[in-house]
């Protein structure tokens, strides 16, 4: 199960929850919509701690965490890489059952649950969109196919 990013953007991609458990970005679920840091020296050491380089380091896993937490992905560098057009204004996610419109900041600021209690997520997947804010927290988006860029 598979998101397509399209639209006014200059490389449609793809996007394939289903590998983003050894990713680096990802971030647990339980810590995302925490109260953020309040001194610069708190906000440089989460950065850190939750944007650390991707691929260049071999990190051990514990298994025991990735087969059992919820896990979420930013989505804005998925994004940006698909090189939005200057002219973009608002995004359309379109789903099994429904379309939502959201603007293009939303988007940017929000994240993507992959793992649901260390499983992937089949029912209402590939990944559930909630805002940055945290205000869909209890009623996410669900069943993504397309993101389009307009």
């Amino acid at each position: 199960m598979i998101i397509q990013l399209k639209g006014k953007v200059k490389y449609p991609i793809t996007l394939d929850p289903s590998v983003w458990i050894f990713d680096d970005r990802k971030i647990r679920l339980e810590e995302a919509f925490r109260e953020k840091p309040e001194t610069e020296e708190e906000q440089e050491t989460i950065g850190r701690l939750h944007k650390p380089p991707v691929n260049h380091s071999i990190k051990k896993y514990n298994k025991k965490e990735l087969l059992n937490d919820s896990y979420v992905m930013p989505i804005k560098e998925f994004i940006e890489n698909a090189e939005i057009d200057k002219h973009a204004q608002g995004v359309t996610i379109i789903t099994e059952q429904e379309e939502y419109h959201i603007s293009l900041a939303t988007l940017l600021q929000s994240l993507l649950l992959f793992s649901l209690n260390g499983k992937q997520i089949k029912e209402g997947g590939p990944a559930h969109l909630y805002f940055g804010d945290g205000s869909n927290q209890d009623n996410p988006i669900k069943a993504i196919k397309i993101i389009e860029i307009h």
